[in-house]
């Protein structure tokens, strides 16, 4: 089964013609210059989704639209101590502005058969490895995909031999600066991971400022459409942790493309903390029988803030395993959106899939949208999905009280509890204090 995104074709494309016009890069390699023209190609007959699509109805993207973006092309000096891995000092990959920046990034003592590296700066055989499937992935013509792949000038490639088990984490880190004009920055990275191989990954999207712990400040607008594939050959496993704390005023427009073969094992901890508006596409095809897919989600908004995750799980094959557990925390006038969609055709005999969105409202002008969806065509099979939408309960925060805990610490230790689910499995122990840390801070700005 094929999962795309349906787009609106309008008479007038002249916001995706103005995008284009920004990202398309002079040219380059013959086979990567086919690669951008044909995506080129299907953006022109394309045009920004509208609340009309069934995909985006949510999902209003008017704001998107009136800004006129820039692509900068500048490579600026900033401080990434703040948001670098202890695990990964020496294998992280940093790209400021879009721009990979060799000077910030460290790629050292990691074993035989794994390549760390920027596009531009592989060899001639290892580009013709990355030839076969950068932009191959299901999904290539959803139109922010597709405006991506049009303006590729520079990805991060993380390629993992047969047979390698890579313990230390690998770090992608995309780091957007404030600027005087609107940007875009179209991050790119390709994930493969050969048969029985096993990696860790963390893909971190951060704005330089911090701007999703200070309230007041005033922050940069910019556009980050950014598109991760990742390969898993057979009974490979990739431990994917995927972090978007942009810029409060930022959009943010991210595709997780994955392809399972047969065995394969895959992991996802997709944790949404910035952007004014954020959508992540997460796309799971499955090639092969017997694969196990875990996707677990956290998004924490508040103010006016919108973060839209869609997940589609294609389970194609006999004897897969998936399951899904997203979780949103939502102040202010902020507003959530969750839309899972888990396909058992009738070849997927004998699957095993459940899915569940779990939300918590701290504000009762805070929204959430959810819709998990099964389509199940195959008649042996093990199948659950579900919702719930909640506030914290005032006899869980009176009993807390009455243990000598004061209300406001109170609440936020049911809010860490209902965090913890998900951030207590993210596999880099540096980033849970970290991501608790980000937790507290936006649930305290929330007014109730």
């Amino acid at each position: 089964m094929t999962i795309t995104q349906n787009h609106a074709l309008l008479d007038k494309n002249d916001d995706l013609t103005k995008l284009l016009n920004q990202v398309f890069p002079a040219q380059s390699e013959d086979w990567l210059q086919d690669i951008r023209q044909t995506a080129a190609n299907w953006v022109n007959g394309s045009t920004i989704p509208t609340t009309s699509n069934e995909e985006w109805r949510f999902t209003d993207l008017s704001a998107l639209r009136r800004v006129e973006f820039h692509s900068t092309g500048q490579l600026t000096s900033v401080d990434i101590s703040a948001l670098t891995l202890p695990e990964a000092v020496n294998s992280c990959l940093v790209f400021v502005n879009g721009i990979y920046a060799p000077d910030l990034s460290t790629v050292a003592d990691l074993p035989p058969g794994v390549v760390v590296s920027n596009l531009a700066n592989l060899s001639v055989s290892e580009q013709q490895n990355v030839k076969q499937y950068l932009a191959q992935a299901e999904g290539s013509k959803e139109v922010f995909t597709a405006l991506n792949t049009a303006g590729i000038s520079d990805a991060a490639v993380l390629w993992v031999g047969k047979n390698v088990i890579v313990e230390t984490p690998i770090h992608f880190l995309f780091v957007n600066t404030a600027s005087d004009q609107a940007s875009i920055y179209q991050p790119r990275c390709l994930v493969v991971a050969e048969s029985g191989s096993s990696v860790t990954l963390a893909e971190d999207f951060s704005f330089a400022a911090g701007g999703y712990t200070n309230s007041t400040k005033t922050e940069a607008v910019y556009f980050t459409n950014a598109v991760t594939e990742i390969w898993l050959g057979e009974n490979a496993q990739v431990n994917h942790t995927r972090i978007g704390r942009e810029g409060l005023e930022a959009f943010h427009v991210g595709k997780t493309a994955v392809t399972q073969f047969r065995d394969s094992r895959y992991t996802c901890h997709a944790l949404t903390f910035g952007g004014k508006l954020s959508r992540h596409n997460l796309e799971i095809f499955q090639t092969g029988e017997q694969t196990e897919t875990v996707l677990n989600g956290l998004t924490v908004i508040s103010q006016k803030q919108l973060a839209d995750t869609h997940s589609a799980i294609a389970l194609n094959y006999p004897h897969g395993r998936s399951s899904q557990l997203h979780k949103c925390i939502i102040g202010d006038r902020a507003r959530g959106v969750f839309n899972g969609k888990v396909f058992v055709p009738k070849p997927a005999q004998l699957t095993n899939a459940a899915q569940l969105n779990r939300n918590l409202l701290l504000s009762s002008k805070a929204r959430v949208d959810t819709k998990p969806q099964l389509e199940i065509t195959a008649d042996n099979v093990k199948c659950a999905h579900g919702a719930t939408v909640s506030q914290l309960a005032d006899d869980e925060i009176f009993y807390l009280q009455s243990r000598g805990i004061n209300e406001t610490d109170a609440r936020q230790l049911l809010i860490n509890a209902f965090a913890g689910e998900i951030i207590n499995q993210v596999p880099i122990n540096s980033l849970q204090p970290l991501l608790f840390k980000i937790v507290n801070t936006l649930t305290s700005l929330t007014d109730g």
